[in-house]
Order: C-alpha cells, then structure tokens, then sequence
C-alpha cells in the first residue's frame, strides 16, 4: 500500500508536466539574461531588482528539477552558459532593463495562476502559488521603481460618472462608418497594456537583429519588428481618437553595439515566447471589446502574432533548436512494432 500511494504521489499530470517544462525552459533563459544585465546595469536599484529576478530564477530551477526527478522525467536542457556572453557590452539602457522585468513579471503572473488551476497534486499547486507570491513582489518593485523614472507613462484615468448608464444599442454599424462611442475602462486598459508590450516585442527584436549572427535570425527579428511596430501604432492609434496617452517606447534604449549577448538559439525562442504570449493577450483583449473597430483590429494584430510564431517555430526546427516536449504514448508506433 506504502509503495503504491508514494507512486501516486510522485504522478504528474499533462498539465504539471507542460507548466514545469516551459517554467524551465524559460527560467533557464531568464538566468542567462539576467546575469548579462547584472554585468551592465550602473542603477543600484534596478541592479537589486535584477538580482532578485536572477535568484527567483534560479531557485524555480532547482525545484522544478525536483519535481521532474521524482516523477522520473527526463530534465530539460533548457538554455545554459553557452547561451550567454557576459562580456559582451552594453545592448540595453537601464530604464529598458527595468521595463523589460516589469513586463516579464506579468507575464509570469499570468501563467502561474493558470498552473495553479491546472493541477490536482497540492504540492504542485502550492509551489505555482509561491511562484505567485513572489512574482507579485518582483512585478510591486519593479512597477515602484518606475513610478520614480520619468521615462515610465501611467495607464490614463477616466472620470467617474455622474450616474449609472446602461447600453441601448449594440453599434455594431455605427462604429465600422465612424459614428464610435468613447472608450471603455476595459478597452483602455487592454489597449494601453497590449501596446506596451508589443512595443517590448518591437525593441526587443530590433535589438537582437542588430546582433544575431545567423542571417536568417537576424531577417526575421527585422520583419518581426516592422511587423510589432505596426501592431503597436494600429492600438496607439485607437487611444488617439479619444485623446488618452499612449504608452512609452524604448527603441531608443538600445545601444549600437552589434555584439551579441545571447545566442542564436536564445534570441529565437525569446521571440516565439513573446509571440505566442501576444496571441492570448490579444484574445483575452476581443472578448472583452464592444466596439468593431477594436475587435477587427485584434483579429489583425492576433493573425499576425500567429504569423510571427508559425515563422519562429520553423526556425527553431530547422537549427535544430526545439527542444521536444514530452509526449503522450505512440499507440499506433507500439501496435506497429509488436505486428
């Protein structure tokens, strides 16, 4: 009974194995990345917020392997030392480096409460919850500390109303022939966050094709960020209309050095991170938007997310780069075999 129930115990389901893997995928990246902005950063309170995203890192490391050996599953290789030149100089302002972990933090946020709900072991769960925790630390420090740097821009506001209102038309037509009601609070938001982290997907990928080394990277990460720059405009131009701020760029952050910090490989599945990433932001975005205007323009802007991350994907195969998730059982392979 004792070695049945510790095998029971020790089970991991799809759902574990997938949100352990890609954490350790991209936890291994973060390592290498974050040990790169250490060696740059002159702010010492951006190089404490660094320092704390490198250990939180590192640690998510160490249990996931954990996890996975008890289970019996193969660990990753992930990205190591070969992935990263801490010599190489300067890419990135200190502001972009802060910026680039606030983001970052959010996307983590995102994915751990997912996690979460996913899986049926309590200690998985309460591992995701403490990712939580401390991802939420890292993203409150992070968003802080821009608050004191002038270059960071607030989501708008918007006044309160003087009464409660409710919808008398859908304004489906009225909005395709220009006739468009204000901004919600919820479209706002959307558009703001969604542009700012396209803007991060655009400077990001002008700064790794200024220094990939495979001409092949480096043609996708300048259509990539053509492309993000587009997306980025479409939204900030929709905040425009009504007059609300839109949020900061950064592609004046990235210095002239053509020395690359990261390898090939790293840039590339940083990119379909950011990428895929977008897809569901730009989803979640649509349902919650009203006006037809802003849906067609996030049907636009996920088909190109899609685009990018179909491209990212046959790189990463053909440089032998994509590292294989694990699968279910080949039933057909094993019937095939024993015939």
């Amino acid at each position: 009974m004792g070695i049945f129930g510790n095998r029971k115990k020790q089970t991991l389901n799809a759902a574990d194995v997938s949100a352990l893997w890609f954490q350790y995928m991209g936890d291994s990246m973060a390592i290498c990345i974050y040990k790169y902005f250490i060696q740059i950063v002159e702010n010492k309170k951006i190089q404490s917020i660094l320092e704390f995203s490198l250990q939180l890192s590192e640690s998510h490391i160490t249990k996931i392997t954990e996890f996975l050996k008890n289970a019996d599953f193969q660990i990753p290789k992930g990205f190591t030392e070969k992935d990263v030149n801490l010599k190489a100089p300067r890419l990135f302002s200190d502001d972009f480096l802060l910026f680039y972990t606030k983001i970052m933090a959010m996307h983590g946020l995102t994915a751990y409460g997912l996690a979460i709900t996913n899986s049926d072991r309590k200690d998985i769960q309460d591992y995701f919850c403490e990712c939580l925790v401390t991802s939420k630390e890292l993203f409150q420090k992070s968003a802080e500390l821009a608050k004191s740097h002038s270059k960071f821009i607030s989501i708008p506001a918007v006044p309160s109303p003087n009464e409660i209102e409710f919808i008398d038309r859908t304004g489906f037509l009225s909005n395709l022939i220009g006739d468009k009601r204000p901004l919600n609070t919820s479209e706002i938001s959307n558009i703001f966050y969604n542009s700012r982290k396209t803007g991060l997907v655009r400077s990001l990928s002008l700064a790794f094709g200024q220094v990939a080394g495979n001409e092949e990277v480096r043609k996708f990460m300048e259509k990539n960020a053509k492309l993000a720059g587009k997306d980025a405009d479409s939204l900030d131009a929709i905040l425009r209309q009504d007059d609300l701020p839109i949020p900061e760029k950064w592609d004046a952050e990235i210095t002239d050095s053509t020395v690359s910090p990261f390898s090939d490989k790293l840039m590339m599945f940083h990119a379909a991170l950011l990428v895929n990433s977008a897809v569901s932001y730009y989803s979640a975005a649509l349902g919650a938007s009203l006006r037809s205007d802003i849906i067609l323009n996030y049907q636009q802007v996920s088909l190109h997310a899609i685009q990018a991350g179909r491209l990212c994907y046959k790189i990463l195969v053909k440089h032998g780069w994509m590292e294989q998730q694990p699968l279910a059982v080949d039933r057909k392979s094993l019937a095939q075999r024993s015939e």
